[in-house]
This record gives C-alpha cells, structure tokens and sequence, in this order.
C-alpha cells in the first residue's frame, strides 16, 4: 500500500531499539523524514545507520533523555530546524522494571510516571503547534496491560492507564486538526524479548501462536500517520496477535 507520506517530517522518541525503532524504520521506508531518539549515543549511532539502509527519507539521530524536559523541548526544535515542518510524533519508552506492588518504593512509582506518562505530556505540549499548522498525528505506544492487568507488573499495569486516558482526551480536544491514537502491544521480539522461551512466555496464550515481530507494529504505526487511517481517532488499538481476552 502506497501510504502518501513522501514528505512528512516525524519525531519517534525512544526509537533507538525496540517497537519505537521499528516504527521509525517503517515511517523512513513510506519516505518520511524521521529524528530517531535515545540516550546512548552509540545505540543511536547504530540505529540511525541500519535505519538509513531502507529509508526513502532523511534519518537523523537526536540523543535525549525523555525523563529530561529540556531534552524533549529540544527535540521537537530540532525536528523543525532539520526538516521545516513536524507531522507526526510518536510517543515509546521502554518498560519500567517488573514488580508485584508490595516490591515498589515510591521512588520506582515516581520514576515510572516520568517516564511513561510525563515524557508524552511533554512531548505533546512541544508539538501541537506544529502538529496544527499541517493537521498532523500523535501515536502513543503503550502495552496490552493498560487493558489486562498483569500483577507482576504493578508499575506498567498502573501507570501507563494514564496515557490512555490523556490520549482519549486530546482526540477530542486537539481535532479536528490532530488525530490522536495508541496503540497497546503484546509480545513482540525486541532487544529485550529476544526468544519467547528465554522470556518464560507461554504461547498458548496467543491465539496465533507467535510472538510479534517488531515490523509488524511498525507498519501500523505508518498506516495510523497516513490518510487511509483518516477517520480514526481516540482508539486504544490491541496489536497482540489476538492475546487479549478483553471485549473492550
């Protein structure tokens, strides 16, 4: 499918591994310009020379840290600075340690809502003016837990609620100009998850007995960016491979 991007300028935060870097990789591929983000300076030097190898757009790497307010105020300057316009933000960071609550601190809850919750508000106040003046899109990547709670890992299951329910409430407030989406993961193949049996994950739960390998996600990523998703906003979008038993 020819997505119509050629063009567009995109800021993936937290996409120097993992779903945020396939979500890069796919809006790089649909010829969208991409800043590519993360703290280590030589995993970004990395993701951004694999990133160039399939890309039809620009690809620069901008380090940040997304727990840093001026890191994020500067990565949304410098999308603009590089590519004049900024289409599409797409929001990702990665899991918070695993815990039962009764193994939490509030340091972890402190940290774990800076993280996930904190680097989106951010991320999106820096944006929505420029994501006005081209009637662009927010994609917020979260987890499946925000639906099924898992209690091994009270911090994700919890906080990442938040982003959700901010998406839902921006879907309305920022249109028409600004569609705002989230899409909820389930087990995918990662730098983290490399091997479903090294991770203890058991794929009977997963009707299409896989995990998800991280393009997968990526490409829905492009499509929620595109026009052919154009009259979809607010929607919380399960891309798990059927491993969800909720009806909502």
């Amino acid at each position: 499918m020819q997505l119509d991007l050629e063009g567009n300028a995109a800021l993936v935060i937290a996409s120097s591994s993992g779903l945020g870097k396939a979500s890069a990789a796919s809006l790089a591929k649909a010829g969208v310009d991409v800043i590519v983000n993360g703290r280590d300076e030589g995993r970004l030097e990395n993701a951004v020379e694999e990133l160039r190898e399939t890309a039809e757009g620009q690809v620069i790497g901008c380090v940040g840290d997304m727990t840093n307010p001026d890191d994020i105020t500067r990565l949304v300057e410098t999308t603009v600075d590089e590519f004049g316009r900024l289409d599409h933000l797409v929001t990702s960071a990665g899991g918070p340690t695993r815990y039962t609550f009764t193994e939490t601190q509030d340091d972890d809850w402190y940290y774990a809502y800076d993280m996930l919750v904190m680097s989106v508000v951010r991320a999106v106040r820096e944006s929505i003016p420029h994501l006005r003046e081209v009637g662009g899109t927010i994609t917020n990547i979260t987890s499946m837990v925000t639906k099924e709670a898992s209690g091994a890992n009270v911090l994700s299951s919890s906080v990442r609620m938040c982003v959700q329910g901010l998406a839902k409430v921006l879907s309305d407030e920022l249109a028409p100009e600004i569609r705002v989406n989230t899409i909820l993961p389930g087990l995918y193949y990662t730098p983290r998850r490399h091997d479903a049996g090294e991770a203890g994950v058991d794929l009977s739960d997963v009707p299409l007995d896989r995990m998800g390998e991280a393009r997968e996600l990526g490409d829905v990523v492009a499509f929620l960016c595109s026009g052919y998703s154009s009259y979809l906003t607010g929607a919380a979008i399960p891309i798990d491979g059927g491993a969800l038993q909720s009806t909502l």
